[in-house]
């Protein structure tokens, strides 16, 4: 619908500054709310079916009864406004509905600015700053606890059949419980698809990890609809092998290289370290596995004297390091590392790391999910060269693949 220049006119006739249009008491403040109780006033005499002091009205059974004051909160600011009523009660708006105290958008932007890690407190300052509305930490608690049943039906959908790639990773958090604070790891499934795209399959807190965790999350992933996963790359294997066994026996196991080396840079010296990075990247960039072997051996023998619990870690692990020789060099460039998982998890690290501490695994879920959703739609494309390793799996998972 155009808007007349004359109209324009009008509401600009005192204009001097921004502050006239966006400010506290700006135009567009006012203008909004004589735009609402306008409407109000149009739907009142459509729900009576006859015009304010029309004769018509004489007689019908019900007609206006006076106006009442209302505070709502928007975008704008906090707006009052006056709804009007009829005598029998009948009346709701639709513009602004009975008990409602924000309007719509107003909500949004509190979730949004909780996901991005805001806490409660910065919400209240930066909505009084910027719109010059005071929130009370309890609508605040009220208008986040709104996504949990969103949440809920989130971890119970429907996954896909196969996924060729599974990440699984953990990300630390800090949870009141029982009066303490304890530590708790938040684990993530991070799948790849038939399409290359990533699909984070679930969100699960535990204080310990072990077989009967991995369990039940490899259970859970087969009762939504998961039939196969032909790599699952870990961070650790503390229970999950038995685990995979138990309930997808065809999958393969890999610890993920960039983790394993992690690790072993922690045992050396700021000067040693690119020397030690060197030597441990001639292992797992080896063509065979009788390479890498013969370099691990090299290895020992050069820095055995000085670091020898790096290659006791690379020997004890081995049987889980080896897999990946046997994969093409497409394979290879996608499950050496578990960069697709990490990258993630520091984005949501970012976002937690304004909260002490979470009151419940309820609210760390929350915040978990909410910061998981502004990742996941970054996610449009698949993975790099994607249509070249999905024919690698055409070929080494041929029985398997759809």
């Amino acid at each position: 619908m155009a808007i007349r220049d004359e109209l324009l006119d009008e509401l600009l006739k005192e204009y001097k500054d921004p502050e006239d249009l966006f400010g506290k008491d700006g135009i567009f403040k006012e203008l909004k709310k004589r735009l609402i109780e306008k409407a109000m006033d149009a739907e009142i005499t459509h729900h009576l079916g006859y015009e304010k002091h029309s004769p018509s009205g004489k007689n019908t059974g019900n007609s206006r009864n006076g106006k009442s004051p209302k505070t709502i909160k928007t975008d704008s600011g906090e707006i009052p406004i006056v709804v009007p009523r009829d005598r029998k009660g009948s009346f709701e708006p639709r513009i602004v509905k009975k008990n409602q105290t924000r309007f719509d958008g107003f909500d949004e932007k509190i979730i949004s600015m909780y996901a991005r890690g805001m806490t409660t407190r910065d919400i209240q300052a930066h909505l009084e700053e910027l719109y010059g509305v005071e929130v009370s930490p309890d609508l605040i608690s009220d208008v986040t606890d709104s996504v949990i049943n969103e949440v809920k039906e989130w971890q119970i959908r429907p996954l896909d059949e196969i996924y060729p790639i599974v990440y699984l990773d953990a990300t630390i958090i800090k949870v009141r419980s029982e009066g303490r604070v304890i530590k708790k790891s938040a684990y993530l499934a991070l799948g790849i698809n038939l399409e290359g795209l990533k699909d984070v399959l679930g969100i699960w807190l535990e204080e310990t990890e072990g077989a009967k965790f991995w369990l039940s999350v490899m259970t859970e992933l087969k009762n939504r609809g998961v039939k196969d996963i032909f790599i699952a790359c870990v961070d650790g294997l503390k229970g999950f092998p038995d685990a995979i066994e138990a309930v997808f026996p065809k999958t393969e196991v890999q610890l993920c290289i960039v983790h394993m080396v992690r690790n072993s840079l922690r045992f050396v010296s700021w000067k040693d370290r690119k020397k030690v990075a060197a030597d441990l990247k001639s292992i797992y960039r080896a063509a065979t596995e009788e390479q890498a072997r013969m370099h691990l051996v090299e290895f020992a023998d050069q820095w055995d004297s000085k670091y020898p619990m790096i290659s006791k870690s690379w020997q004890s692990n081995w049987q889980r390091v080896i897999p990946f020789f046997a994969y093409p060099e497409e394979i290879r460039k996608i499950i050496y590392t578990t960069n697709a998982i990490e990258s993630m998890n520091n984005t949501l690290k970012k976002t937690i790391k304004n909260r002490a501490s979470f009151p419940n695994d309820e609210a760390a879920l929350k915040l978990l999910y909410l910061s998981l959703k502004n990742i996941i739609k970054k996610w449009t494309m698949p993975i790099r060269n994607w249509g070249t390793a999905l024919n690698q799996f055409a070929i080494r998972f041929d029985e398997r693949m759809p």
